[in-house]
C-alpha cells in the first residue's frame, strides 16, 4: 500500500516537473522562455543525472527529462518485487 503511494506521488512530481519543463521552455500559457525551467527534473533523477555529463551534449536535454524515468521504473519493480514477499 505504502508503496504504491509512494509510486504515483513519484508518478505525479516527474509529470508536474515535465509539464513546467514544456511550458517554461516553448513558453506556453503566456509565460516567459525560461532556461532553468527543468530544474526541477534534476532531484527527481538523482543519481542518473551526474551520469549524463558523460554522453554526447545534443542528447543532455532528452536524458535530462528522461533521467527520473528510470528511477520511476525502478520504484516500480520494487513494489512489484515486495508485494510478492
Amino acid at each position: 500500500m505504502l508503496c504504491r503511494i509512494f509510486f504515483w506521488l513519484f508518478a505525479a512530481l516527474y509529470g508536474l516537473a515535465l509539464a513546467l519543463l514544456i511550458i517554461g521552455t516553448f513558453g506556453l500559457f503566456s509565460q516567459e522562455s525560461d532556461p532553468l525551467s527543468g530544474v526541477f527534473l534534476i532531484p527527481l533523477g538523482m543519481p542518473w543525472t551526474f551520469l549524463i555529463d558523460l554522453t554526447p551534449e545534443s542528447l543532455w536535454p532528452w536524458l535530462g527529462a528522461l533521467a527520473p524515468a528510470i528511477n520511476l521504473y525502478l520504484i516500480a519493480m520494487l513494489c512489484r518485487r515486495f508485494k510478492k514477499a
